[in-house]
């Protein structure tokens, strides 16, 4: 079975190339090369169409590249680029965004770098005993939790010439995320978070394990085994980033009070810190809630204040998201922020018979606007997270967002038009 391990990093580095040209040490590839459980090959049943003489393509939409590995970190290179003009966009595992709209001109050819991290559900506790994180169905086969690292290539005309995955290089950190369906790497269409566009935020040198998931507060993540998974493998020189409010202040039996809410969020800033890991706190995003005069309404209350009081108590960085996220939702203004969250007509997506309108979950362009506000809190509060992002010196501006046509990442061709699962 061909497995990439974690460990041995560069006798592990396994390249596959496209094209009829030979690079010596390169497995070729076709475009009737298929994944299986031991063999790397495209996936998912989506192939490119084309194989040239130096590339694999597509003219109609995504296609997917798997590698089974071992659980850890991934460096990942890609040579992209082909016969014809391509602007190429690459997603890894559940729809994480790593490169956005590459150009690439015809028969030129780009080299891009950017760190996977690969995860299971089972894990060893400090005591030893085999555990498991306790997967909701909707997480079940999901490409977030399964035994392979998958690769989408979308875009226009997407080309790949090569693709090299080897063991992360030891000592790079990893950023650990907790949270909700806010913050997930949402894996259907046209839902999006926060969390899964990170990573085209960031560089080569780090990588983002989003370990938030839909539903969840800051006191299930517990019981689910999702932070005591984290904690298993979060390490010296790592950070823990965490966003919780929108489930904790329902009412009913998921119901976290801001006292034990506050009492948690110590907890886990301690936990982190016995690792000589970083902890970062992020104020719960607003809903599109907007009051007469144009004003957004707080609907969190007190969970936002009560992150930014544990923060001054300990020492903690704060990301104000919920202050940003208003900025950005006025600035737009309250007809036009539809643009940020999941509203569609009938009949938009397959088999989505009623309109959709939701004020909580984002779409795309909304998730990139909220991670481009997360790495402006990081600049502001001059984190040592800062100096990893791909454009340390670029800054967002919520009172200015950007257009949408900028934006555009191309959609992945799996749809749900079901709402995220809430408490």
């Amino acid at each position: 079975m061909l497995l990439i391990c974690s460990v041995g990093a560069a006798a592990q580095a396994q390249r596959w190339q496209c094209g009829a040209r030979h690079h010596a040490g390169a497995t070729m590839l076709t475009p009737a090369t298929h994944y299986s459980a031991d063999t790397a090959g495209w996936d998912l049943g989506m192939a490119p169409q084309h194989d040239d003489a130096s590339s694999c393509s597509s003219d109609s939409g995504s296609f997917f590249f798997s590698a089974p590995v071992a659980e850890g970190n991934y460096l990942v290179t890609v040579v992209l680029g082909g016969e014809a003009r391509s602007q190429v966009t690459v997603k890894a595992e559940a729809r994480r965004l790593m490169l956005k709209r590459v150009d690439v001109g015809a028969r030129k050819h780009r080299t891009e770098q950017f760190v996977v991290n690969v995860r299971r559900p089972q894990f060893t506790d400090n005591t030893s005993a085999a555990s498991s994180v306790r997967l909701k169905p909707r997480e079940i086969g999901s490409l977030d939790w399964d035994e392979k690292l998958t690769l989408e290539f979308a875009g226009d005309h997407p080309a790949v010439q090569s693709i090299t995955i080897e063991p992360a290089p030891t000592g790079t950190p990893t950023v650990y995320i907790a949270g909700d369906s806010t913050v997930t790497d949402q894996d259907r269409e046209p839902w999006a978070a926060w969390g899964e566009m990170l990573p085209a935020l960031f560089g080569p040198k780090i990588a983002i394990a989003n370990h938030a998931e839909s539903g969840e507060t800051i006191k299930s993540f517990a019981g689910e085994r999702r932070f005591p998974k984290i904690f298993s493998q979060i390490q010296a020189g790592d950070f823990l980033m965490m966003q919780f409010g929108h489930n904790d202040q329902k009412p009913g039996k998921g119901y976290i009070s801001p006292e034990e809410y506050a009492d948690l969020l110590r907890r886990y800033i301690d936990l982190a810190r016995a690792k000589d890991a970083t902890p970062i706190l992020v104020t719960p995003m607003n809903r599109r809630t907007f009051d007469a005069n144009g004003h957004i309404t707080d609907t969190l209350a007190p969970y936002p204040d009560v992150v930014r009081k544990v923060g001054d108590e300990k020492h903690v960085t704060v990301i104000d998201l919920n202050a940003m996220s208003r900025t950005l939702y006025e600035a737009i203004g309250e007809a036009n922020s539809r643009s940020l969250f999941v509203y569609a007509a009938a009949n938009t997506y397959p088999e989505q018979t009623e309109a959709l309108h939701d004020d909580t979950h984002f779409n795309s362009y909304g998730a990139w606007e909220l991670a481009r506000c997360v790495t402006l809190g990081l600049q502001q509060a001059h984190s040592p997270l800062a100096k990893y992002l791909r454009k340390p010196h670029e800054r967002f501006d919520p009172h200015h967002p950007d257009a949408t046509d900028r934006i555009a990442i191309p959609p992945t061709p799996f749809y749900d038009t079901q709402k995220p699962y809430e408490r």
